[in-house]
């Protein structure tokens, strides 16, 4: 979920668990929740460090709840010097708390991947409910909190707003269900033994979906938009930028499946896949990729390069593909990690 909407979920607990008599202002209390839900993003200053340090670090110990308890308690502390309380932290410490829990949750929802129990474990979960940017998601809670600011002494807006946040995601996870029988359907209808089915929301509607099913390093995947009955007009010249995005996604009933796979398709792209795959430089790729496929192989002469993308994040009306990496020889030397910017510029990824 993007900083501002996880900012801003925050204020919105914050004044829908607001008591009467609240042991803070309503509108410190609204603050810190504010600044609370947007805090574990602060780990975008990894990006500073190293791409990898981001990529590896993303998620993790700020989004812990593990780590919840300690970094409430630094904000309520934070949040006594801002407001001059000096050591009366404790009024903060459970809004503080809710924030960052809030953050947490929405960030779950999404099929990135969250470290939960960072620094105990590095496993990433996701409930892949929700798109990362969802603006339904955001309309809710911002209308939420201007109805609340003008009925500034009642938190019923805010509740209101909350319950019906809470209702949506639990509608889009009835629809992932129906996304992913859609996926089991089809796989039977190929005889797909043992396959993997899975399903993950797309942009602009929350009726758009991208389903997954995978066998043996292989993947069929397709787009498709559950309350369609027909397809959406081609895009044009004066198509505008969100009925774009959502154009590509089909009819159940018209749906086009696509293949990927990992090693790719012929018998020298397959050995030549498989030893750049497993070289120990892509160790954080294989532990970050949910559906990890071939990009492309590039053969120069003298240098050769493969390379990997993940599934998940490949969409239609995006032009720029993230997360593709790869490794590089030279003559068939030593192969060495770099990331994909572009179409053709290699970039040392450390």
């Amino acid at each position: 979920m993007d900083t501002l909407t996880h900012a801003l979920s925050g204020a919105l607990l914050a004044r829908a668990t607001a008591s009467r008599m609240p042991a803070a202002p309503i509108g410190q209390r609204v603050a810190v929740g504010l600044v609370a839900a947007a805090f574990p993003d602060i780990d975008y200053l990894g990006s500073f460090v190293s791409p990898l340090t981001y990529l590896l670090h993303h998620r993790g110990i700020t989004h812990s709840v593990v780590l919840l308890p300690l970094w409430a308690w630094l904000l309520a502390v934070l949040a006594a010097l801002a407001f001059r309380r000096r050591l009366a932290w404790r009024p903060y410490y459970g809004v503080a708390a809710l924030g960052l829990a809030a953050h947490i949750a929405g960030d779950v929802i999404t099929s990135y991947g969250t470290m939960v129990f960072a620094p105990l474990s590095g496993a990433r979960y996701a409930l892949s409910t929700t798109f990362i940017i969802d603006l339904w998601f955001s309309g809710i809670i911002l209308t939420g909190l201007i109805v609340s600011g003008v009925w500034r002494r009642s938190r019923i807006p805010a509740v209101a707003a909350s319950l019906v946040l809470a209702a949506y995601v639990g509608f889009q996870a009835v629809l992932r269900t129906q996304a992913i029988v859609f996926g089991e359907q089809y796989a039977q209808r190929l005889r797909l033994a043992g396959a993997e089915v899975d399903a993950q929301p797309g942009a602009v509607s929350p009726f758009n979906w991208a389903v997954y099913v995978r066998t043996d390093g292989e993947y069929h995947h397709s787009y498709i938009n559950l309350a369609r009955r027909t397809r959406a007009p081609e895009p044009g010249p004066e198509t505008g930028f969100f009925a774009r995005l959502s154009a590509p996604f089909f009819p159940p009933a018209e749906a086009v499946w696509r293949t990927a796979s990992l090693l790719g398709a012929t018998a020298e792209d397959r050995s030549l896949a498989r030893e750049a795959w497993n070289q120990p430089s892509l160790d954080f790729f294989r532990w970050f990729a949910q559906y990890p496929a071939l990009y492309r192989i590039d053969r120069g002469n003298p240098l050769e390069c493969v390379w990997f993308y993940d599934l998940r994040f490949s969409r239609p009306g995006i032009e720029r593909l993230p997360f593709r990496y790869g490794v590089c020889r030279d003559n068939g030397g030593r192969w060495e990690r770099f990331q994909l910017d572009g179409d053709s510029e290699r970039v040392p990824f450390n």
